[in-house]
């Protein structure tokens, strides 16, 4: 059993129904994305739906990008420990900031493969999120170093759902491994803070919750 679902189970009365049920829902699915180390893509998926299941609530089917940054803003607030600064700038500044730097992973280079905007504008956001990652590294801006690799995990998670990308594809293979990586080490830390700040971070009732069937 991982320490942090211990830590759960033992503070579990303290904490509404609707928080103890995002949390039970995000352990179970990150404790399976564990087992899945010779299945990135799987694993990928499991780490995603971990991140949603303590994330999203009744308004949020689709990922929306404002409600987003509130909720990593607010954890870096309550992170009073610095966890996620100790990941981001020391023991995982070397995959976060590849990952930063993959251009497939951006949203903008797809757009521009689809017709979607010009060449000049795909270079124009490119260039505009190379400066924005530049500013947060010279500023040591955690929110926005993970505002950013967020942005990028959608756009992997989005190709892989729509059938994008082929089946143990390895052309992928360094996206998912970082991917994974960041995620199974941003995860227990996420779900860590919002155990130590329950009664402040209860966020709304699941869209999906728990429904008895007669």
């Amino acid at each position: 059993m991982l320490l942090l679902e211990e830590i759960f189970k033992s503070h579990k009365a303290q904490n509404s129904a609707h928080f103890n049920l995002r949390i039970h829902r995000g352990l179970g699915w990150f404790k399976k994305a564990l087992e899945l180390d010779q299945e990135l893509d799987f694993k990928f998926i499991s780490l995603w739906i971990s991140f949603h299941a303590i994330y999203a609530d009744d308004g949020d089917i689709i990922l929306a990008p404002a409600k987003l940054h509130q909720f990593l803003e607010t954890l870096c607030q309550k992170d009073l420990d610095q966890k996620i600064n100790h990941i981001v700038w020391e023991k995982y500044n070397q995959p976060i900031r590849s990952l930063l730097d993959n251009s497939y992973v951006d949203q903008s280079f797809w757009d521009y493969r689809n017709q979607k905007i010009s060449l000049e504008s795909c270079q124009a956001a490119l260039e505009s999120q190379k400066k924005r990652i530049q500013d947060a590294l010279q500023e040591r801006n955690s929110v926005e170093i993970l505002k950013m690799i967020f942005h990028r995990l959608y756009t992997l998670h989005h190709q892989l759902m729509q059938g994008g990308i082929t089946y143990h594809s390895s052309l992928n293979h360094k996206s998912f491994e970082e991917s994974c990586r960041i995620l199974a080490v941003l995860l227990p830390v996420f779900i860590c803070i919002l155990l130590e700040n329950a009664k402040a971070l209860d966020l709304n009732k699941p869209f999906y919750p728990v429904v008895q069937v007669s």
